[in-house]
C-alpha cells in the first residue's frame, strides 16, 4: 500500500480541466475538436499492442490478446483509448479528473455494450490507495497537469512488478511550436486556441530524467509523424513534434 504522504500535492490545473470539459460534448465526434486525437489513435494503439503482446509474450493473432489483463488509462478523457482496448479484451479502468468526461465516456461505453471501470479521480488519488495494474496508459496528458514530477511518481507507482507504462505527448521545440500550436490552432482550426502551452511541452530528455527516481525504465521511444497529403499519421524516427515512450518496471 502506498503511503499516502508520498503523494501530497495536485496534479491538476483547473483551467485545463475546464477548457477539456466545455468541449466534452465533441469527443466522440471524428470530425469535431477531437478530430487529431480520432486520426492519431490508429498509431498510437497499434505501438501500445505491438509492446504489450511482445513483452508479455502474447498472440499477435488472437481477437482478444488483452483478455485477463488490468489496464488503467489515467486521463482517459471521453474514453478513445479505453473502448478499442476493452475490445482486445482488457479489463479496463479510465481515469478522469473532469467529471463532464467522464459522463461522457461511460454513456458512450454503456451504449456500445462496453463495461468500463470510470472514476472522476486523479492519478495521486489512486496512487495514495495503492491500486496496481498491469498496464498504465496516460496517452497526451502530461502536457496538461500542473506538477509533472508528481503525476509521473503516481503513475508509475501503479504499474506492477514485470508491468508496463505508455505515454505519449508533444516535444518542446520551434517545429512543435510552429505546428502543433500556430498550425493547428490558428491556422487550420484543428483544435481551439489556447488547448495546449508550449512552455508545458515536455522533451524526451526530460521525460526520462522523471523516470529515474521511479521503479520503471524508459526502453522504448518513437515518433509520431503526420503527413498532411494522406492526412495519415505514422510512426518514425522523427520525435521533433509528437512522441511516444514505453516503460518497464523490472520483475
Amino acid at each position: 500500500m502506498a503511503n499516502q504522504s508520498s503523494f501530497s500535492g495536485s496534479t491538476v490545473d483547473e483551467a485545463e480541466i475546464a477548457h477539456f470539459s466545455a468541449m466534452a460534448a465533441e469527443w466522440w465526434s471524428p470530425t469535431g475538436k477531437f478530430r487529431p486525437l480520432h486520426k492519431q489513435n490508429p498509431t498510437r494503439l497499434a505501438f501500445i499492442r505491438e509492446n504489450i503482446i511482445a513483452h508479455f509474450g502474447l498472440d499477435e493473432k488472437a481477437q482478444s490478446p488483452f483478455a485477463g489483463m488490468n489496464m488503467l488509462d489515467i486521463g482517459c478523457g471521453g474514453g478513445l483509448i479505453c473502448e478499442p482496448m476493452t475490445r482486445m479484451g482488457a479489463s479496463m479502468t479510465g481515469a478522469d479528473a473532469s467529471e463532464v468526461n467522464i459522463g461522457i465516456a461511460s454513456t458512450h461505453a454503456k451504449e456500445n455494450g462496453l463495461e468500463i471501470d470510470y472514476r472522476a479521480t486523479t492519478a495521486e488519488s489512486m496512487a495514495e490507495a495503492g491500486e496496481q495494474f498491469d498496464v498504465v496508459l496516460a496517452m497526451e496528458v502530461v502536457e496538461h497537469v500542473s506538477d509533472v514530477p508528481l503525476f509521473i511518481k503516481a503513475c508509475t507507482s501503479m504499474v506492477k512488478p514485470g508491468g508496463l507504462m505508455f505515454m505519449s505527448t508533444l516535444n518542446r521545440t520551434m517545429k512543435s511550436w510552429a505546428l502543433a500550436i500556430i498550425g493547428a490552432e490558428y491556422i487550420l482550426r484543428w483544435l481551439p486556441v489556447g488547448t495546449h502551452q508550449w512552455d508545458k511541452f515536455v522533451t524526451p530528455d526530460e521525460l526520462e530524467a522523471a523516470f529515474e527516481n521511479t521503479a520503471l525504465i524508459m526502453t522504448r521511444k518513437e515518433g509520431m509523424i503526420y503527413n498532411p497529403i494522406l492526412d495519415r499519421w505514422s510512426r518514425g524516427a522523427d520525435m521533433d513534434i509528437n512522441y511516444m515512450v514505453m516503460c518497464e518496471r523490472p520483475e
